[in-house]
């Protein structure tokens, strides 16, 4: 039998757990938990602005126009976002998150447990244009309405799940891996698939249907590390239509070396995941 100032200690001990994040909101002044975050990004290597950061009711905070770059530039940017502590989950012993954020008309939300290593994402309408990352990291104008579905579980090397992509009227151009331009083109659809099991990422057929052109990306990257340095082991396939090769020779001439069989090329894709490279 649990003797009574046993079982009070425990219950003053589990209340304690509970009460301590919804405290911290509460208390803390914003300026201070603000702080917190922005040293977290800055250990990752990432620079956290944002115009405003408030408390939000009942458990969260606010934010609008929040920038997050590295030292190459920006590489996302939010006119708002907010993160609420779910409170069931809380007297349930559990510390659960849920975050939301706007880019102009599209949504994104998440949901993240840290004690599982549970994440979820789902997102629909965001407008490409509006992520600075693919110019900062390639110089390439992207233009189209992304839309992601995904859940994960389980921490570093045991960590499983899969992230669903779609993007509708895509246009790109000016894309460069590394030195090595690769061609301008608009597309019809961009759909793709990525599992994650055993610590390795694996891209399943990343496909563009494009006007003249269809290519596939595929291949593997490990996430038992921070990602924006997990190794790359990618191909990329381009298969142009004639009159397609003919409208961008120039480009396909510096890809010949990568051409596998007429009208077909399969290029290697190295580096990682922050900085890829065309061997």
């Amino acid at each position: 039998m649990i003797r009574l100032p046993h079982l009070r200690t425990c219950c003053a001990f589990g209340g304690a757990v509970l009460l301590f994040p919804l405290l911290v909101i509460l208390f803390v002044p914003v300026g201070e938990i603000k702080g917190v975050i922005v040293r977290g990004l800055e250990r990752e290597g990432y620079v956290l602005r944002a115009q405003e950061m408030r408390k939000s009711f009942p458990f969260g905070l606010a934010a609008r126009n929040v920038v997050i770059s590295d030292e190459r530039g920006p590489l996302l940017k939010l006119d708002e976002a907010s993160a609420r502590i779910r409170f069931l989950p809380l007297f349930l012993g559990r510390l659960a998150v849920d975050v939301r954020a706007k880019v102009r008309e599209g949504e994104l939300q998440a949901g993240y447990q840290p004690r599982r290593g549970d994440f979820s994402i789902h997102g629909a309408g965001v407008p490409l244009e509006d992520i600075p990352f693919f110019l900062t990291a390639t110089g390439a104008n992207v233009k189209g309405r992304l839309s992601v579905d995904g859940s994960f579980t389980g921490k570093g090397a045991a960590m499983r799940g899969s992230l669903k992509l779609d993007v509708r009227g895509a246009e790109v151009s000016s894309i460069k891996v590394g030195d090595m331009p690769l061609p301008d083109a608009s597309y019809s659809s961009v759909r793709g698939m990525v599992r994650v099991a055993g610590g390795t990422g694996r891209l399943e057929s990343l496909t563009f249907q494009g006007d003249g052109i269809y290519s596939r990306l595929s291949g593997t990257f490990p996430v038992s590390g921070p990602l924006a340095s997990a190794p790359l082991d990618l191909t990329l396939e381009l298969m142009p239509k004639p009159d397609f090769l003919e409208r961008q020779k120039f480009v396909f001439l510096l890809l010949a070396k990568y051409q596998a069989s007429p009208g077909s090329y399969r290029i290697p894709v190295t580096g990682v995941l922050a900085k890829p490279v065309i061997r």
